[in-house]
């Protein structure tokens, strides 16, 4: 288990000053230095030379609604003009941020995944799924609004060192609806490190809003319906078994529900690499609100908008009661 920030420019965060720092044995209520997870710079020491405070919180951009598209009646992509500076911060896999009108107050931050971040043009690109009062409101804006911008985050996928592991290999991509537009950064970056992809896509909306994307970049795309009610498909299964066996696979990434990354750990081997979509709910990103916890065995607590841990430990003694 990891921190997402810890080392970064956002560490130590509030949870320092609170005594829950995830890394930090001396900021968690120790007595003694026990760090398991070294991560280059002392956290405690950067604690103390910050003058016992945390250091600031992500800022919020206002930024221009550049183009406004609607592949679906339930589906928006915003491409946003944002600061250079962020854009930078927002092209790894993994990467999201807080969205909200300008009209609105801060109760209305979606956490929504970067599906493109071009440095050259200092924009981004975002895919928004109707599904509730927050993005009702985005969906309302139009082209030239302004819109709230807070980041950059980069906890939204599990499993992010098994991705940048992964090089000069076979990657399998399997992404389904929404979780669609998060895989893009991770397709991208496999290509970029010589991987070969292949995708098994569940589209479930009217348009293939990614398919330029899953073109250039993947060697063979599969379209099929991957789950229905609790079970995934028996061709879903038959597609993923075949190219199991018949692949030499260095990588599984998941971009889907939580309930089709738990089916899919229970076929694939324990020994290849995994990565899946950060699932958790979130409001504020920074471990604070709690929003985003789970409880494990143990009596164990994870904020998991900053935990970073391979995704088979991501169900494992997790409790639901």
């Amino acid at each position: 288990m990891n921190c997402i920030d810890a080392g970064g420019p956002y560490c130590p965060c509030h949870l320092a000053e609170t005594s829950d720092c995830i890394l930090c044995s001396q900021l968690s209520g120790k007595e003694f230095c026990q760090c398991k997870d070294w991560c280059g710079v002392c956290i405690y020491d950067q604690y103390i030379a910050n003058g016992h405070r945390a250091k600031a919180l992500r800022k919020t951009y206002t930024c221009t609604i550049l183009e406004k598209h609607l592949p679906d009646k339930n589906l928006c992509i915003f491409t946003l003009k944002t600061p250079e500076n962020l854009t930078r911060e927002l092209v790894y896999p993994g990467s999201f941020i807080f969205l909200r009108s300008v009209k609105n107050t801060n109760y209305y931050d979606v956490p929504i995944s970067i599906m493109e971040a071009d440095i050259d043009t200092s924009t981004l690109k975002v895919a928004l799924k109707l599904n509730g009062s927050k993005t009702k409101n985005l969906f309302k804006l139009n082209e030239k609004d302004e819109v709230l911008v807070r980041g950059p985050f980069s906890n939204g996928i599990m499993g992010l060192s098994n991705i940048y592991k992964a090089k000069g290999g076979t990657s399998l991509i399997i992404a389904r609806g929404i979780g669609i537009a998060p895989s893009i950064p991770v397709i991208k970056k496999l290509h970029s490190n010589g991987n070969r992809i292949i995708s098994i896509i569940d589209l479930q909306f009217d348009e293939n809003f990614s398919k330029r994307y899953l073109d250039e970049y993947s060697f063979t795309v599969v379209y099929c319906n991957m789950i229905e009610g609790e079970n995934l498909t028996d061709k879903f299964k038959t597609i993923l078994n075949d190219l199991l066996t018949a692949e030499n696979i260095n990588l599984v990434h998941c971009s889907g529900p939580d309930i089709l990354t738990y089916n899919i750990l229970q076929l694939v081997d324990s020994s290849l690499n995994f990565s899946c979509c950060n699932n958790s709910k979130m409001n504020c990103g920074e471990g604070i609100c709690s929003s985003c916890t789970h409880h494990y065995k143990n009596d164990v607590i994870k904020k998991l908008c900053k935990v970073q841990m391979d995704p088979r430990n991501l169900f494992k003694d997790r409790k639901f009661v």
